[in-house]
């Protein structure tokens, strides 16, 4: 039975459950690999409305028992087809995959009702480039208070095609709260409480790593030497409140727990700064501030300034002998009280410094991967193609995602592969945060 894309979402589509079918599209893998056995297909890749996640009619998840040789152009597949009408995830699925040879370009295009742009030979692009540059996956959040259950991190990550993600315990945990619907200091922390948290969220963020068999990176040469096939784990703390005041206990974090890239502030003015979502009360880094960035630069710690002021960042640009990053936010034109996103001269102040902008995917401001893409475009253009990248904030956004998991990263690669080619591509997803890596971290 052959289907085409204008039957999806249709009875033909759904009463062909269980049967072996043929369907002619376009794979998608994170950065187009030569052979996947997993990956996702579309009528033509990230063109339209209609290519993104927030549409399960428009995307058909393939799984194959080996390899397949992808190429750089339209396939047709054979396979059992299945749906799941009320799955979370895409609504069809061709199992048992294998390609159909003999398809030409002319059935490829008669084969899809989707097609609104001519589609571009995709190049190819090595393994290992891909890196979240922020994120709480696998649950760590909650796993730092001994609460719930792992999710999985590393299937996902090789599904996608993500090498490497900075998974990041949260160093205020114990005293923010959800207030008129932004996160808020409850209280002021007692004495030696949140060093404590620490010795309870680091240990379950490796624990948490040793489970799902993900290596943690130390190096510049572990960074470079990750696969998306074995993904590994940055150490990183969102804040660094376990400090207390005291820099001997960065030298600790560094050394017990691998330590590598360190947000100075979050939710809650510390000693190192003030932040965006409270009145300033430091005048934006304090001396303190100062020392442990100088520290970072010294021993080999990525700095990441996200939440500071935009005076925290001109003082951090003004101490730092290394690029700095902020690793989740996104551009506005608009000054609005306690926004975490930032304005044209903010990011202009990171880039200054060779650092990097990791945008977020918070759907409030790109409801899919086509408007995700399209604020990566934006961003490029104001501070240049070597200082944007991808901070997913993954499981830590107060609201939904247009990047749910990372198996949806295809998508995005697909997106942004219709304005940038493959090597600017590659740097937005990773190679910008390992350039910075490397220049930061022995």
């Amino acid at each position: 039975m052959q289907l085409r894309w204008n039957d999806l979402g249709t009875p033909r589509a759904d009463r062909a459950a269980g049967k072996r079918v043929e369907i002619a599209g376009f794979p998608l893998t994170s950065l187009l690999a030569r052979s996947a056995d997993h990956f996702l297909m579309m009528a033509e890749p990230g063109c339209c409305q209609g290519c993104v996640p927030a549409n399960p009619l428009a995307v058909v998840e393939v799984s194959a028992d080996r390899p397949l040789k992808l190429g750089n152009g339209a396939l047709r597949l054979r396979g059992t087809w299945c749906v799941s009408p009320d799955s979370e995830g895409w609504r069809y699925r061709l199992e048992g995959a294998e390609v159909t040879p003999g398809l030409t370009r002319r059935a490829a295009i008669t084969a899809s009702a989707l097609f609104c742009l001519p589609v571009p030979a995709m190049a190819q692009a090595g393994d290992g480039a891909a890196v979240d540059i922020h994120s709480h996956a696998g649950n760590l959040i909650w796993l730092s208070f001994g609460r719930g259950q792992s999710v999985p991190v590393a299937d996902p990550m090789r599904q996608g095609g993500m090498s490497a993600i900075a998974l990041a315990v949260v160093a205020d945990s114990p005293i923010i709260k959800l207030t008129d619907g932004r996160l808020r200091p409850s209280r002021d922390p007692r004495p030696g409480e949140l060093y404590e948290f620490s010795q309870r969220s680091f240990p379950a963020l490796h624990a948490l790593a040793r489970e799902q068999g993900l290596p943690i990176i130390k190096t510049a040469a572990d960074l470079r030497a990750v696969r998306a096939s074995r993904p590994s784990v940055i150490v990183s703390a969102e804040g660094a409140d376990f400090l207390e005041g005291r820099i001997e206990r960065l030298d600790e974090a560094f050394q017990r727990w691998a330590l590598r890239h360190l947000q100075l502030t979050h939710y809650r003015p510390n000693e190192l700064g003030d932040i965006q979502t409270e009145p300033s009360v430091h005048g934006g880094l304090t001396a303190f501030g100062a020392d442990v960035i100088r520290r970072c630069n010294q021993m080999g710690i990525v700095v990441d300034v996200a939440h500071g002021t935009y005076e925290l960042v001109k003082k951090a640009a003004a101490v730092t002998t290394k690029p700095l990053i902020l690793s989740h936010t996104s551009l506005t034109e608009k000054p609005v009280a306690w926004t975490r996103r930032i304005l044209p001269d903010h990011a202009r102040a990171i880039a200054a410094t060779g650092g990097v902008i990791g945008l977020w995917p918070v759907t409030a401001y790109f409801p899919n991967v086509v408007a995700y893409a399209e604020a990566f475009a934006r961003t490029a253009e104001l501070v240049g193609i070597d200082h944007v990248g991808l901070g997913t904030d993954q499981l830590g956004l107060v609201g939904a995602s247009a990047l749910p998991s990372y198996a949806d990263l295809p998508q995005l690669t697909a997106a942004l592969r219709t304005k940038f080619n493959e090597a600017e591509t590659a740097k937005l997803l990773g190679g910008n945060y390992r350039r910075v890596f490397e220049a930061s971290v022995a």
